[in-house]
């Protein structure tokens, strides 16, 4: 189980992009990264296709490390732990307070 999960609200903890928060499309398990909407966007050429006819240049976003990244829990940055249910189940918590974050 990730700290991070998909359509979770995160705020880049360092590089260009540090304090910019963003909503994570996409989670790369096998690489440890994520897709994170509207941050670390770099521009692509792309030849026209069917599927885009015109081609030209495109902005699209790559993928950032999850080390870099922090859950922004009701509006702030919080420390993510796991707990055990008595039924088996793991939940993510609040590290600070305790409180269950999903």
């Amino acid at each position: 189980m990730n700290k991070i999960k998909k359509e979770d609200t995160v705020e880049i903890i360092t590089g260009a992009y540090k304090g910019q928060q963003g909503r994570v499309i996409k989670i790369y398990t096998d690489k440890t990264r994520a897709l994170v909407e509207g941050i670390n966007k770099a521009k692509k050429h792309m030849r026209p296709s069917q599927d885009n006819p015109q081609g030209g240049i495109i902005e699209k976003e790559l993928s950032v490390h999850l080390s870099n990244l922090s859950l922004v829990y009701k509006g702030k940055r919080v420390k993510v732990g796991f707990k055990s249910l008595d039924d088996g189940k793991k939940i993510r918590i609040n590290k600070v307070n305790g409180n269950t974050i999903d």
